[in-house]
């Protein structure tokens, strides 16, 4: 499973929008999905022109979810002064 592949894998057709950045069923982290895959062949533009993808994930759990990409809280390396 590539989480680029152009072709939306079978097991988002069940997938259901996460309103946190986690699991809805058991709040697992994004990092302990089991398969990922990025819709980047649909981008949603904002009013600021940035553009966003959905994310969807399989969790471990079972449950698949999606959410958007700049709903993705930051990371230690986002919050890393530049050098």
């Amino acid at each position: 499973m590539n989480a680029f592949d152009p072709a939306p894998p079978s097991w988002t057709q069940s997938s259901v929008h996460a309103h946190q950045f986690s699991c809805p069923q058991c709040q697992a982290s994004c990092l302990e999905a089991e398969q990922v895959w990025i819709n980047r062949r649909a981008p949603v533009v904002n009013d600021k022109f940035e553009r966003r993808w959905q994310e969807f994930y399989q969790c471990h759990c079972g449950q698949a979810w999606w959410a958007w990409s700049c709903d993705r809280p930051p990371t230690e390396l986002s919050q890393r002064a530049p050098q």
